[in-house]
C-alpha cells in the first residue's frame, strides 16, 4: 500500500473515526474527511487533514470530498440505542452507506474499508464466542441501530458482488480515550466511575481498546480480502467484572445488587419516557435491556490470523477512558476542559 496516497473518510470526528484518522495520519496518508458543519475537529485541522462540510445523504458533497482519493474508509454511523426519529437513523446508516459506496464505485477507488459492527452477527446458541460466519437476519436485530447496521452491511455485500472492492470490519465494543459524545458504553463507564450504578444485569461484552480497532482498520486496508468481514475485538468480559474493574480504578465501592434482565424493563421504560420529554438519551433503554439477555461474546481469531493484529488487555482501555473522562470533566469531582 502506498502510504502517501490520499484517503477519503467519513466519521473523522467520532469516537472510532477519530482513532482511525489518527492512525492514518501516523501511517503517512493524506486525508480528505467529510464532516457535518456542527462537528468539532479543530485539533485535527492543525494536523493537515482537509475537511469538507457535508452530509452522508448528499452524494454531491461525498463526490467532491472523495475526488482524487485512492482509498475509502466509511466509519461514520449513528450509534444510539434510543432515538426519537428512527427514519433519520436509517437514512444515515443505510442511505448514507449506499451513497458512499456508490460514489466509491464511480470514482474507481482501489479499496474500501467499511466499518460495520458485531451487532450484525448472529450469536451462538451455546453462549460461546461468535465468529463472522453467520449474518443476523434484519428482522432478528434488536432495535433500530442493529437493524440499520444489518441492512447497511447487506447492502455493501450486494455491491461487492457488482465490483465494489470493499473489506468489512466488525468492531465489538470499543472503549478508550476521546469518547466525547459519549457512546452508550462510554456513558456506562462515566456512570460507574461516578458511583451511579447501584445494581446491574450480569450480561457480557467483548471489550477492545479503540486504538486497537483503528489499527485493525489499517490492517484491513493492507491485508484484508475483498468481500470478507473481520471482527475487531478484544476480550470477552462479564459486565460484573467490568463494573468491578472500574470501581478498582476509581476507588468506588463495587455494586453488589445483581438483577435479572426483566427486572430492569420498568426502569428502562421510565427512562425512555423521560427521554421523550427532555430529548436526552437515557442511560437505560428497552433495546439495551433486551440485548442484555444475551452475552455478546465474540472471537477475533480470523482477524488475528489473516490481518496479523492482536488486542491489548481490555483494562488498558478502561484506564485510558477513565483518565480521559477525568481530564475533560465528565466525572463531576474534577474541573472541565474543552474536549
Amino acid at each position: 500500500m502506498n502510504a502517501d496516497a490520499k484517503v477519503f473518510m467519513t466519521g473523522a470526528s467520532g469516537f472510532v473515526g477519530s482513532a482511525v484518522l489518527r492512525a492514518l495520519l501516523q501511517a503517512g496518508f493524506a486525508i480528505n474527511a467529510l464532516v457535518r458543519p456542527t462537528s468539532r475537529y479543530d485539533d485535527l485541522a492543525a494536523a493537515g487533514v482537509q475537511f469538507f462540510n457535508g452530509d452522508l445523504r448528499d452524494r454531491g458533497a461525498i463526490r467532491a470530498a472523495m475526488a482524487g482519493s485512492r482509498y475509502v474508509f466509511h466509519v461514520a454511523a449513528d450509534y444510539r440505542l434510543w432515538v426519537r426519529d428512527r427514519d433519520a437513523l436509517f437514512a444515515s446508516n443505510v442511505d448514507g452507506t449506499r451513497n458512499v459506496m456508490t460514489e466509491a464505485l464511480h470514482a474507481g477507488v482501489e479499496r474500501v474499508v467499511y466499518t460495520s459492527s458485531v451487532a450484525t452477527l448472529a450469536l451462538r446458541a451455546d453462549g460461546g464466542p461468535a465468529d463472522e460466519s453467520v449474518l443476523l437476519a434484519e428482522r432478528d436485530g434488536i432495535g433500530a441501530y442493529k437493524r440499520s447496521k444489518i441492512a447497511a452491511e447487506r447492502l455493501v455485500c450486494a455491491m461487492i458482488e457488482t465490483g465494489l472492492p470493499a473489506v468489512i470490519v466488525n468492531p465489538s465494543t470499543p472503549i478508550g480515550p476521546r469518547d466525547a459524545r459519549p457512546t452508550p458504553t462510554g456513558r456506562i463507564i462515566v456512570a460507574a466511575a461516578s458511583g451511579r450504578i447501584p445494581a446491574f444485569v450480569d450480561t457480557g461484552l467483548n471489550l477492545v481498546h479503540v486504538d486497537d480497532v483503528a489499527q485493525g482498520h489499517l490492517a484491513a486496508l493492507r491485508a484484508g480480502r475483498i468481500g470478507e468481514r473481520y471482527i475487531l475485538g478484544g476480550h470477552n468480559v462479564l459486565f460484573s467484572q467490568m463494573i468491578a474493574d472500574i470501581a478498582g480504578l476509581t476507588g468506588r465501592r463495587v455494586p453488589k445488587l445483581r438483577l435479572p434482565w426483566y427486572a430492569t424493563v420498568p426502569i428502562a421504560a421510565i427512562a425512555e419516557a423521560a427521554a421523550w420529554l427532555t430529548g436526552r438519551e437515557p442511560l437505560a433503554t428497552l433495546d439495551g435491556v433486551r440485548m442484555a439477555r444475551h452475552r455478546m461474546f465474540f472471537t477475533s481469531a480470523k482477524a488475528e490470523q489473516q490481518l496479523g493484529i492482536r488486542a491489548r488487555p481490555y483494562r488498558d482501555g478502561l484506564r485510558d477512558a477513565i483518565r480521559w473522562f477525568e481530564d475533560f470533566g465528565y466525572l463531576p469531582s474534577l474541573p472541565k476542559k474543552s474536549p
